[in-house]
This record gives structure tokens, C-alpha cells and sequence, in this order.
């Protein structure tokens, strides 16, 4: 594929929630578009992995709204049947027992986590499979190169990738890659269980606040999910960082047998498989909602631009888009 520089006014990489609204806006406003990403699908960190019996939403589990803008995409996409709010008994596991917490307005996408930036993109042009090798500027636009032996061309260029990626790809404009080289970003092992009878937990979702998981969830209980019982188990930074380049079995069965201790209950999954997310979440997130240079024709967008969770990434894409639209 070689798509000239007249085809495209704005090349998106990053498929997550920040590039494909950022991808949305654009388009809508008549922008000629096109999406890589480097993994099989759209979606990022709101992933969903299906199976025959069990779905599993193995990245970002919920998200909440607060923006203006962002609660009325919620609404939307609740009329629309996309997302439901999550009415679930969410507790606190730590040395003293289990805990209660404050209730919240938790929401999630239907039938998984992941059809959300799938329905944002709608038919906009998606290259799966894509990663980025090289960038380089070409007259008033960029040269894309990708690691499959593809290339493209762009008036614009919008980098929706973890900070990491983008401070590896952003070499020659040293101001952006000093940007996103200063935030750090932390790893979570994921592993997902499926057994053969529900567990005897009272609660369906629980933050961990000892041991080496930070996160556990009946996936079931989630609206318009498999009715097999699903357990995601999420590892806490630091053990995920500390053994991040450990076995998958290892993981699963340490964090399995963890999962077990917190909940005092016997646990024997007939199903039981781990990811590992190497950027999962923002240790300090900026507050810099996007990054636009304009006389480059570049931006930035994500989570890590403007303070971690869905709603930041989703509400980073779209200030991105508005600086680009206003700049044309």
C-alpha cells in the first residue's frame, strides 16, 4: 500500500480511544483519514478477548464520566445500545478482610470493551497489522514507514501511541520526544479464568490492596456478556514491573493462587490464559490535554496527555482534533 501525499490530510496511529476519536472528529468535519495501529483490531487498552464460552475485558475494565462533552457520547451510546452502566457491589480486599467501597456510576461497553472504538470508526479506512518503524517530514507533510513494508504520506500526523512509543518514534523533533520520554508508564499482567460453576463471592468486582494483584473481576456480571463464569485478575504495578518479562504460566499460577488467598475460597479454572500489558497506565499523568505543532504538522493525543483513565484519552483525541481543525 502506497497511498500519495494527496490522499491523506491526516494520518492516525494509534488506535486506542484517543486516535480513533480524534479519527472520528476529523472525518466528520470532511478530513480525508486513515488509521494504523499495529495490533490485529482497533481498540488499545479497552480490549476484549472472546471465546467460545467466556468473554474476557482484559485491559480497561469500566470508565466513568465527568466531561461534559464525554457524558453526552456516554448518553448516546447508551441510546444506541453500546454501553450500560455497570451496577455492580465493587469492594476493598486488604489484611483486614473485605470492605465496602463509596458507590460510583461505573459504565462499560456492550457486548465488550472493546466495540467501542470499533463503532468510533465506523468507516473510516483501518490498517491493522501496521506498526510504525519511521517517520520522517517530505515537502509540507510526512512519510510513514511501517514495519510490514508499507508506506504512506500525510499532510498531518497524529501520534495516539503510549508516551514510551512516541518519545521512540518522535527522534528528530527532540522538544516532543523530551515530552514524552519524561512520562512514565507501568506494565500490568492481566490473566483470565474461566471455571465450570460461579465462585461463592459476595462481591463481583474487588480493588486488592495487598499481595501482588491490584484487581479482580467477575466479567459475567458485566451486561450483555457469555454466561459462563469469567474471573479477570489484574496484577499491581510494582509486581507487574518487577517480573514483566516473567513466564506466562508463572503469572497465572501466582496470581491464581493469589486470587484464591483473598477470597478464601478454593479456586480450579477450566480456562486460564494471561497478557501482558507493557503500557498500561500513566504513573503521573500531564495535564496538557493534547499537543498540537503546528508548523509541523504533528500531534500527540492519549491518556498520558491528560491525567490517565478512558474519558482523558477520549477527551485528549478530541481537543487534538479541534486544534487541527482550527489550524487549517
Amino acid at each position: 500500500m502506497t497511498t500519495p501525499m494527496h490522499v491523506l490530510d491526516v494520518a492516525v496511529v494509534g488506535a486506542g480511544v484517543a486516535g480513533v476519536n480524534c479519527a472520528r472528529l476529523l472525518a466528520a468535519a470532511g478530513k480525508r483519514i486513515a488509521v494504523f495501529d499495529k495490533a490485529r483490531g482497533a481498540g488499545g487498552r479497552l480490549a476484549t478477548r472472546r471465546g467460545e464460552w467466556a468473554s474476557f475485558d482484559h485491559g480497561a475494565q469500566y470508565f466513568t464520566a465527568r466531561d461534559p462533552g464525554f457524558c453526552a457520547w456516554v448518553g448516546e451510546q447508551q441510546a444506541a445500545g453500546a454501553v450500560a452502566t455497570w451496577d455492580v457491589r465493587v469492594a476493598a480486599l486488604d489484611a483486614d478482610g473485605c470492605h465496602d467501597t463509596a458507590a460510583e456510576t461505573r459504565f462499560v461497553g456492550v457486548p465488550g470493551m472493546s466495540g467501542l472504538c470499533r463503532r468510533m470508526l465506523g468507516d473510516i479506512p483501518f490498517f491493522a497489522e501496521h506498526r510504525l518503524t519511521a517517520m520522517a517530514r517530505d515537502g509540507d507533510g510526512w512519510h510513514l514507514d511501517f514495519d510490514n513494508g508499507d508506506t504512506a504520506a500525510c499532510r498531518q500526523l497524529v501520534l495516539a501511541v503510549p508516551a514510551p512509543q512516541a518519545a521512540a518514534l518522535l527522534q528528530d523533533t527532540p522538544t516532543l520526544a523530551t515530552l514524552a520520554a519524561g512520562v512514565a508508564m507501568q506494565p500490568c499482567w492481566a490473566v483470565m479464568l474461566r471455571f465450570d460453576q460461579a465462585l461463592p463471592v459476595a462481591f463481583d468486582a474487588a480493588f486488592v490492596n495487598t499481595g501482588p494483584l491490584s484487581w479482580v473481576a467477575r466479567n459475567t456480571s458485566k451486561p450483555g456478556r457469555p454466561p459462563a463464569e469469567a474471573w479477570v485478575l489484574h496484577g499491581h504495578a510494582d509486581w507487574s514491573t518487577e517480573h514483566v518479562e516473567a513466564a506466562e504460566q508463572w503469572v497465572i499460577d501466582t496470581l491464581t493462587a493469589a486470587f484464591a488467598q483473598g477470597i478464601a475460597t478454593p479456586v480450579l479454572p477450566i480456562e486460564a490464559r494471561a497478557h501482558r500489558w507493557r503500557y498500561a497506565q500513566v504513573a503521573q499523568p500531564l495535564s496538557l490535554g493534547c499537543v498540537h505543532d503546528e508548523a509541523l504538522g504533528i500531534g500527540l493525543a492519549g491518556d498520558w496527555l491528560n491525567g490517565g483513565r478512558v474519558e482523558g484519552a477520549w477527551c485528549s483525541g478530541a481537543a487534538l482534533a479541534a486544534r487541527i481543525l482550527a489550524a487549517s
